[in-house]
C-alpha cells in the first residue's frame, strides 16, 4: 500500500487483479490519483494486482480503514465485468462502506446498467480528469450532482445520467501520472517483444482519440489529442531518470496518427538523445520505408498493427480505411527496415467467411517473425461501438444485459455472429485456424532453440546461457 498524508478527504482506488503474473501499470487509475491528488485529496492504491488478494480481502481492509470515497475502473470485457461485481460486493459488503465510484470504458457507454448492477452511487462517463476533481468537490461538500457533466448517480431508486463532458482539449496540463503511489518496481519487469532481460518496461501515453472510426473499437472519442512531443520526452526521461525503465511501451491507440507527427517525433526523439527502446501502435497505410528507418533510428524495436482481416470487402465492411494491397507492402516494409511487425486478425466480421479467414491465417504464417505468438479471436461487439447498435438494430443482440449475462462468456469465443456461418461452423474454423498458427510458433521456437544447441555444443559457444524462455 502507498499512501500520501493529506488534510482531506481519504480515498481509495483499487487496481485489481486480472490473474496476470506481471499487470500493466494501471494508466488511468495513476493520472485520476495524480489530479486527486492535485487538488488536494489523499489518496491511496489498493494493489489487490500485485498482491493477488482474495476479493473478501477487500472488505476486511475497508472495515479496518476508514475511507471517504472508493474508485474503481474497468475496460470492457467479459472478465472484467464479472471482477467488477465480484469487488462491488466486496465494497457493499464492508461496515463502512465508502461512496462508491466506478469508471472506464466498460461502465462509461451504458451507466444505468453498470450502477444497477454493481449499486455503486456514480459512474464517471468517459475521460475523467476533470470530471473527477468536480464529483471530489460535490461529494465532500454535499452539493447536488445534478450539474456535473460527465456522470450518472444513483438518486434513490431512479438513475440520473448527466450531460457527455466535452474532451479535454490541451491533454499537456494534465498532470503525469502519480508514479510515487504505485510499486513500479513490479510494474516494470512486465515483457514486451524484443526486450532483453535486464530491461524495464513501462507504457506512456503519446496522445488520446484516433483518427479512424473502426466498427468493432468502443473507445471512440472524436479526433485525435496528440501530447506536445517535449511532454512525452519529459516523462520518458523521469522513468529512465527516476524508475531504470529502458523500454517504454506507446500505449495510445495509434502513436502513428499520421506520417508527419510520427516523423518529428522520433526527430525530437534522436534529438534529445533519449536512447531509449520502444514500441507502439501503428497503421499500416503510412508504413512507409523511410518513416519506418526513422522510427528503427529512433530506437523503435515493434510496431503493433490492426489488420483484422486479408479481404477488401470485410475491412470495408468494418470501416478500417485499409486495403490489403497496402497492409502487405507496410508489412514488407516495415520487415525491412528491421523492426518487428506484431499482427491482429479477428475473424466473424460482417462478410467473413472460412475462405476470408484462410486468407489470414496463410497471411500470418508467410509473414510472422515469431516475435509473438499471435491467434485469430472472434471479433466482439463491445458496448458503445458502431459493431454493438448494429448487433441491436438487427436484433442479434437485445441490450447491455443481454451482451455480458448471456452472450460474451469469454473473449475466445463468439459473442454474436455476424456471418452466414452457424456458431459450430465458426469455433470449429477457429480452432483449425488456431492450430496452424501455435503449432507453426512452437516450431519456430524449436528450430531457434536447436539452433542454440547446435552453436554450443559444435562452436563452443561460450555466451550460452542456458535453455531460458524469459
Amino acid at each position: 500500500m502507498h499512501t500520501r498524508k493529506n488534510k482531506n478527504a481519504k480515498i481509495l482506488l483499487v487496481a485489481y487483479d486480472n490473474d496476470s503474473y506481471i499487470h500493466w501499470f494501471p494508466q488511468g487509475l495513476a493520472y485520476i490519483a495524480s489530479v486527486m491528488e492535485k487538488a488536494g485529496y489523499y489518496v491511496e492504491i489498493y494493489n489487490q494486482d500485485k498482491e493477488h488478494y482474495h476479493d473478501n480481502h477487500l472488505t476486511q481492509y475497508l472495515n479496518k480503514n476508514v475511507f471517504d470515497i472508493i474508485g474503481v475502473s474497468v475496460i470492457a470485457g467479459y472478465y472484467q465485468y464479472n471482477k467488477l461485481l465480484r469487488i462491488s460486493r466486496a465494497i457493499n459488503n464492508s461496515r463502512r462502506r465508502p461512496f462508491y465510484i466506478i469508471g472506464g470504458h466498460g461502465p462509461s457507454p451504458e451507466p444505468e446498467f453498470f450502477l444497477r448492477r454493481t449499486s455503486a452511487d456514480a459512474v464517471v462517463m468517459g475521460e475523467g480528469e476533470v470530471t473527477i476533481v468536480e464529483l471530489l468537490d460535490a461529494i465532500i461538500n454535499k452539493k447536488s450532482l445534478s450539474n456535473i457533466n460527465g456522470i450518472a448517480f444513483r438518486e434513490g431508486d431512479d438513475v440520473v445520467i448527466n450531460k457527455k463532458r466535452e474532451l479535454i482539449k490541451d491533454i499537456d496540463q494534465i498532470p503525469f501520472p502519480a508514479f510515487h503511489l504505485f510499486p513500479v518496481e513490479y510494474y516494470r519487469l512486465l515483457r514486451m517483444p524484443h526486450v532483453t532481460n535486464t530491461d524495464f518496461v513501462m507504457p506512456v501515453l503519446s496522445g488520446r482519440g484516433c483518427n479512424f472510426t473502426c466498427s468493432f473499437c468502443y473507445r471512440l472519442d472524436e479526433g485525435f489529442r496528440p501530447r506536445s512531443n517535449e511532454s512525452i520526452i519529459d516523462e520518458v526521461r523521469l522513468l529512465k531518470e527516476k524508475y531504470g525503465i529502458t523500454y517504454i511501451a506507446f500505449s495510445d491507440e495509434l502513436l502513428m496518427s499520421s506520417m508527419e507527427r510520427t516523423e518529428m517525433l522520433c526527430k525530437d526523439f534522436i534529438k534529445a538523445k533519449l536512447n531509449i527502446k520502444w514500441d507502439c501502435n501503428g497503421r499500416l497505410n503510412y508504413a512507409k520505408i523511410d518513416l519506418l528507418k526513422l522510427m528503427k533510428q529512433a530506437g523503435c524495436v515493434f510496431i503493433n498493427y490492426g489488420i483484422e482481416a486479408m479481404d477488401d470487402q470485410v475491412l470495408k465492411n468494418m470501416k478500417k480505411i485499409l486495403t490489403v494491397k497496402q497492409i502487405i507492402e507496410g508489412i514488407n516494409a516495415t520487415l525491412a527496415s528491421g523492426i518487428s511487425p506484431g499482427f491482429n486478425i479477428i475473424f466473424g466480421n460482417i462478410g467473413d467467411s472460412d475462405e476470408t479467414l484462410q486468407k489470414g491465417v496463410e497471411f500470418l504464417l508467410k509473414y510472422d517473425d515469431g516475435a509473438q505468438m499471435r491467434t485469430i479471436r472472434p471479433v466482439t461487439p463491445y458496448p458503445g461501438s458502431p459493431l454493438y447498435y448494429h448487433a441491436i438494430e438487427k436484433g442479434l443482440l437485445k441490450d447491455c444485459e443481454d451482451f455480458y449475462e448471456n452472450k460474451h462468456i469469454n473473449s475466445d469465443l463468439l459473442a454474436v455472429n455476424f456471418t452466414e456461418m452457424s456458431d459450430k461452423e465458426i469455433h470449429k474454423a477457429l480452432l483449425s485456424a488456431n492450430t496452424k498458427l501455435i503449432s507453426n510458433y512452437f516450431s519456430k521456437k524449436a528450430d531457434t532453440m536447436i539452433s542454440e544447441a547446435e552453436k554450443l555444443y559444435l562452436s563452443k559457444n561460450k555466451d550460452f546461457r542456458g535453455f531460458r524462455q524469459t
